[in-house]
């Protein structure tokens, strides 16, 4: 069995950081300062894309040369500020890695994926991380899951956003729905259709108890 998680809005709430990073480098490009529940609104396709969408947002210019190597220098230095993982995720970790193989994909570019995962310790839980900016695309193309897979083995993706929702459908797994992560908001009330969902980390265990059950026949 092989369960992947998303990392931000999943594993780790990193919303103060991105937000803080971004109102940085719009309004030192003269623009409107983006609010943190605008940024948690935007995240979860990539440093690109969350760029281009703060920027317009802020009144600035999207294809503003050297915006998205800037705010990478930025994000670089706020990494982790007040980034930490949720509650219980350790926790549940722990669990799921005596029962299956864990791995990471992400948007988030593989260098502070890997940086976060350290500074918080939760990096020797992994056997892949799998960043945005690597050979198999972001999510929702469903390559990287697929790269992680190995055969037929059972696989589950748990995630908080749409974006996660849509590479498991594409991957054609199960999805384990964080609806305690920032994204979840990004449904707008349309929830994903998923026997699978976490109100907490620790919610996880009961999770692959039903996972199990539904892989097995049981």
């Amino acid at each position: 069995m092989l369960i992947v998680f998303d990392l931000d809005g999943t594993l780790v709430d990193s919303v103060a950081d991105l937000a803080g990073s971004v109102a940085e480098l719009v309004t030192s490009l003269g623009g409107r300062a983006v609010s943190q529940e605008e940024v948690g609104l935007m995240i979860g396709e990539g440093a690109g894309v969350l760029v281009r969408r703060a920027l317009l947002s802020g009144g600035v210019d999207p294809d503003t040369p050297g915006a998205l190597p800037q705010f990478l220098r930025i994000y670089d230095r706020r990494l982790l500020e007040t980034t930490t993982a949720y509650g219980g995720v350790e926790e549940a970790l722990l669990m799921a890695s005596r029962r299956s193989r864990l791995a990471v994909l992400t948007n988030k570019p593989q260098a502070p994926s890997e940086r976060i995962l350290d500074g918080l310790r939760l990096r020797g839980y992994f056997e892949a991380i799998l960043g945005g900016d690597g050979p198999h695309g972001r999510k929702p193309d469903s390559a990287g899951l697929r790269s992680l897979a190995r055969g037929a083995e059972p696989l589950m993706l748990v995630g908080d956003s749409p974006i996660d929702w849509q590479t498991s459908v594409a991957a054609g797994c199960a999805f384990a729905w964080a609806r305690y992560g920032f994204g979840a908001a990004r449904f707008e009330g349309t929830p994903p259709v998923t026997p699978f969902v976490l109100e907490r980390p620790a919610d996880l265990a009961a999770v692959l108890d039903r996972f199990v059950a539904i892989t097995s026949g049981g």
